[in-house]
């Protein structure tokens, strides 16, 4: 492995993850459509088609038949012909064949745990948040439409270029309730009908939560930040990948960067910082500290809730027949379950995958000696949701 190749685009904060991944271990990469040429794209397109088809594209260490869905983008190549999905499992990945000077998961049990939980909360939460901020916050501001179809149209006239970032645009603004941004009754962010952040009948809206909780994230991280050079001490790890690649999404949205660098400027500097690669190759101490705190309570008064209720669900609609999961459900009004966050009401639809996500960290807490457990506990009571909740099978 001297290289790798990624098939992605820079709308996705997955991608941007992976990039960082990369870029700390001072892999060359390469990011198709963008970086290819037209009949290297058509053909990796094409294999990539059939892999889905087969099955055949995998996920490190494993994947879940019937609980995990190939993602539209990203993916990546380690030798140029095996297929991979998955940001954390690149790091995971990377970690296994030894190919970092210093490991991107901490070795040590609970540094390793924290890690991952952070991983997953960013993923799956903080996708919720970002996706928010570019589509209401900076509704009339941010231009992912036109980047995206210069990204992956750049042989094609103009006025095909302009038609895909039109429809890009409306495609993701339409799937913002399954992405849990919900608009109250008649809400018109935009002032155009075309990108309008769209409300649904019995569903609560929520963007008062997501503005909330995303305030709330980026004062921790100005906490941490002001402790310490990275979320786990003096080096970049997962966390920090996946913490990156969720906000540094939004500092190409406008009106979301703006009021970023206004609430968080050490965070916004500490994005830029990864994104222009200054954290290759660093070095040093890993250390967890209270100052980490902050960011554990948010995510136990977001992520962590939010799992347990959309596991109970899935267990509940298992348990009486229903196979229909995720977003096609959603599209046809299936599997849909009430929940509270932030003392505030959502209706959502089940994810399986973020069922298999909250069984993977089971797991990972289930291996920490009791005391290790009892000492994450006492120093960071927000994990307390991890404690009774029952082993996975």
């Amino acid at each position: 492995m001297t290289s790798i190749t990624f098939w992605g685009l820079t709308a996705s904060p997955y991608q941007l993850k992976m990039q960082s991944i990369a870029d700390f271990a001072e892999l060359p990469w390469r990011r198709l459509p963008g970086h290819g040429r037209p009949l290297e794209n058509l053909r990796f397109m094409r294999r990539l088609g059939k892999a889905k088809t087969t099955e055949a594209i995998l996920r490190f260490p494993t994947r879940v038949a019937g609980m995990d869905e190939y993602p539209e983008v990203p993916y990546y190549s380690l030798d140029g012909h095996g297929l991979y999905y998955d940001s954390s499992g690149l790091a995971l990945h990377l970690d296994e064949l030894d190919h970092t000077a210093l490991p991107l998961l901490p070795k040590t049990g609970a540094e390793r745990f924290l890690c991952r939980l952070i991983d997953e909360a960013f993923d799956e939460f903080g996708l919720y948040m970002v996706h928010h901020n570019r589509w209401v916050t900076s509704a009339r501001t941010n231009t992912m439409g036109d980047m995206t179809a210069r990204e992956i149209g750049r042989w094609m006239p103009a006025p095909i270029r302009r038609n895909i970032a039109r429809r890009l645009s409306r495609r993701q603004c339409r799937r913002l309730p399954y992405l849990f941004s919900v608009a109250p009754p008649g809400l018109d962010a935009s002032g155009d009908s075309t990108i309008t952040p769209p409300a649904r009948n019995g569903f609560p809206p929520t963007h008062e939560m997501l503005d909330q909780a995303w305030r709330g994230y980026l004062a921790a991280m100005e906490q941490q930040l002001a402790q310490q050079p990275y979320l786990l001490g003096q080096r970049f790890t997962l966390a920090d990948a996946s913490a990156y690649g969720q906000l540094s999404m939004n500092l190409v949205d406008g009106r979301a960067a703006e009021l970023m660098q206004e609430l968080a400027p050490r965070t916004h500097r500490w994005l830029c910082a990864i994104r222009d690669g200054e954290h290759r190759g660093s070095r040093g101490q890993l250390q967890v500290t209270e100052s980490l705190d902050d960011l554990l309570k948010c995510i136990g008064d977001t992520f962590i809730p939010l799992m347990q209720q959309n596991a109970a669900a899935w267990e509940s609609y298992r348990d009486k027949g229903q196979s229909c999961f995720n977003e096609t459900a959603f599209d046809q009004g299936e599997a849909l379950y009430e929940g509270q966050l932030m003392g505030k009401p959502f209706r959502a639809v089940v994810k399986t995958f973020q069922v298999e996500v909250w069984r993977e960290l089971l797991r990972s807490w289930n291996e920490l000696t009791p005391n290790e457990q009892t000492e994450l506990l006492s120093r960071y009571p927000a994990l307390e949701g991890l404690a009774g909740a029952p082993a996975p099978a």
